[in-house]
């Protein structure tokens, strides 16, 4: 299924006299502020954040998964949902792939479709944290001759056993390669090695077989990609994770070389972490690279960007809205997992969250928050920053849209035209995307 700009266009029509007279009030009140409301929506309107091909069914729990019915059942299918998305947010232009998920089988055409679509491929993301069904036998050397599979049971890139770090490190090269054959620029690694019990690991040699590892897949990259190192304190693995923080990242990604950044995941922290002092280091070393949007009450929770605690998500923002020169424009990705919702619903209110934190972010008076701070005026740093994010801005953000044709109302667009029930029309009640 397919929303030209025609149909956005007649439905916008019924609401577009009542987001005149709101953004003309908000525009009058914030020129009062010496705010330039066109360069906020140029802004806007340039910002793009990736979907990753793995949000676009159901998610699933430890205890079961529920779907959602009209699903994507190959990459085709969920390129064009990435398309219905970004046809009504105007927002959503690239789509990042996860392999084994999603192997293109003509990187040519499906080059052509995302291109139809208004698509780029964003970050390859590897997967070593699920066997795969290629593993071949190996001989362990046990002295009656037994074999065993290949297994990232025990780990991947830091394995002690060598022959299976190197089956990691090749996969990470075949994601590479996939990702030339589809313009991608970059790589995202995602460890999930770790141990759940004292002793069972020794950390500072896991460490070293994990940088000989990245090492190796750095040197195998294209000289104009970049290598985001993702890090995680726990999960799957509960007494410790090889790149549990942001410094433990940092200090990989300095080792491996000037294209090796930190990714920051919103819920890749333990509770009540400062998400936005972390992205603030990262900046002032050059060193952030990637960025994935979801949120969380608990821990990795991936729930939907902007639902749970959203002055955190501004205030990121605050720090992410000057990023330094020497520090590369970082790449914006949700990574969330839809267990009630309609995926594409939820994925378009988190874009909304985000751009909305964004807006908020450009809005804020750096020259006054400055000198606020050099004065130690502790109450008035307050009332910059909580003014701004008290703005509402939504009628910015339509305007936005509008301008580039997407839609006043994406959500209820995509209701009033009923996609959810053409989707399960083409494509039926049982099908199941690939992925968590």
């Amino acid at each position: 299924m397919r929303i030209s700009t025609d149909q956005i266009q007649e439905l916008n029509h019924n609401g577009e006299s009542q987001h005149r007279r709101q953004f003309q009030f908000l525009q009058e009140e914030l020129q009062k502020k010496g705010i330039d409301t066109e360069t906020v929506i140029r802004k806007l309107q340039d910002f793009q954040v990736a979907v990753p091909s793995w949000a676009l069914g159901a998610g699933g729990t430890r205890f079961g998964r529920f779907s959602y019915g009209g699903e994507p059942a190959n990459l085709e299918e969920k390129i064009k949902d990435v398309g219905l998305i970004h046809a009504l947010t105007q927002s959503a232009g690239a789509i990042s792939l996860h392999i084994p998920w999603d192997i293109p089988g003509d990187p040519e055409v499906i080059m052509k479709l995302a291109a139809r679509e208004g698509l780029v491929f964003d970050a390859m993301n590897s997967n070593t944290f699920q066997d795969q069904p290629s593993f071949a036998p190996i001989n362990i050397g046990a002295p009656d001759g037994r074999q065993e599979q290949h297994s990232y049971k025990f780990g991947s890139l830091c394995h002690t056993d060598r022959s299976i770090r190197v089956n990691a490190v090749d996969h990470n090269k075949e994601v590479i390669d996939i990702g030339v054959s589809l313009g991608s620029k970059s790589l995202t690694v995602w460890l999930a090695d770790g141990s759940s019990f004292p002793g069972q690991l020794n950390f500072r040699k896991a460490l070293d077989r994990s940088l000989d590892s990245l090492r190796e897949i750095y040197a195998y990259m294209p000289s104009d990609w970049k290598l985001f190192i993702e890090y995680k304190p726990y999960e799957p693995y509960f007494y410790s994770t090889v790149i549990q923080d942001w410094g433990t990242s940092h200090l990989l990604a300095g080792e491996c070389g000037k294209n090796a950044y930190c990714l920051v995941d919103l819920g890749h922290h333990l509770p009540n972490t400062n998400i936005e002092q972390i992205v603030a280091t990262l900046l002032w070393r050059g060193k952030l690279g990637g960025f994935h949007f979801n949120d969380s009450k608990y821990g990795d929770d991936d729930l939907t960007v902007g639902s749970i605690k959203p002055y955190q998500l501004f205030l990121i923002f605050n720090e992410l809205v000057n990023v330094p020169g020497h520090n590369p424009t970082p790449a914006w990705m949700i990574d969330a997992s839809h267990n009630l919702k309609d995926p594409l619903e939820d994925l378009m209110q988190s874009l909304e969250a985000i751009r909305l934190a964004y807006a908020q972010a450009l809005i804020v008076d750096q020259g006054a928050l400055e000198t606020a701070r050099n004065a130690n005026d502790v109450s008035l740093c307050q009332e910059i920053l909580q003014g701004s994010y008290r703005t509402d801005l939504r009628p910015l953000l339509k305007e936005a849209r509008i301008r580039s044709g997407g839609a006043l109302d994406p959500i209820g667009i995509y209701r009033r035209l009923e996609v959810r029930d053409a989707l399960i029309a083409e494509r039926g009640l049982k099908t199941v995307a690939t992925g968590l």
